[in-house]
């Protein structure tokens, strides 16, 4: 694979919508493709399709955007061979860069200043036998682990997750997130709350500054 090229969905400027960064002027750079189908995917126009752009270009582009935070997401981005060098390029050039992976992909090659968001995937995506458990041993403090959950199932399996394997001694946060429009975050919250769990309830702050079905923004 060519580690000279991506193929590009989009980049584009905002706010970061999720992570301990949410709300930060951030730039996007969305690749194409990706080898998951979540049944709540969010972004399924970036499966297919894309431009195939000079890494370089991308790399001017995504800083001619001038903001201090970079996220590179999908899609998964880590399908693409020339991600990893993108992601060190943009930390040699100064800027705060972050990283979204579903948990599937191995993350141990990423440059160590990025930030990797590892979603790891629960029961009710219909992908959570794609985990990849060997990431958690892997996360550092820089790191964010996302947990997106749709029921008290997901919630009961992430309450699970993280009572056996104690993330959150090793990473800045564990992010519980709820499925837009399914999981009440007020009852994500009382249940974490109950039970007392070392973590970070968020919301998707795009979809409620823009709507739940907006694109570039």
């Amino acid at each position: 694979m060519s580690t000279d090229s991506l193929v590009i969905h989009e980049i584009y400027r905002s706010v970061q919508g999720e992570t301990s960064f949410a709300g930060m002027p951030c730039t996007l750079v969305r690749l194409s493709g990706c080898n998951l189908r979540c049944r709540w995917c969010d972004t399924p126009q970036a499966f297919t399709g894309g431009k195939r752009m000079p890494r370089a270009q991308v790399l001017a582009e995504a800083l001619a955007l001038r903001t201090p935070l970079v996220l590179v997401t999908g899609g998964e981005p880590l399908l693409q061979a020339a991600t990893l060098p993108l992601l060190r390029e943009l930390c040699d050039a100064g800027k705060i860069t972050l990283v979204e992976t579903s948990g599937e992909r191995d993350i141990a090659e990423i440059d160590p200043r990025v930030h990797r968001i590892v979603d790891m995937k629960a029961p009710g995506s219909d992908e959570s036998h794609r985990n990849r458990y060997e990431n958690l041993a892997l996360l550092r403090k820089t790191d964010e682990l996302k947990l997106v959950l749709a029921d008290r199932r997901d919630y009961e399996w992430a309450r699970a997750l993280i009572t056996r394997e104690h993330p959150e001694a090793r990473v800045n946060a564990v992010l519980l997130s709820p499925v837009h429009g399914e999981l009440d975050p007020k009852e994500l919250v009382a249940w974490a709350l109950e039970d007392e769990l070392p973590v970070r309830v968020q919301l998707q702050l795009h979809k409620y500054i823009w709507g739940a079905h907006a694109q570039g923004v």
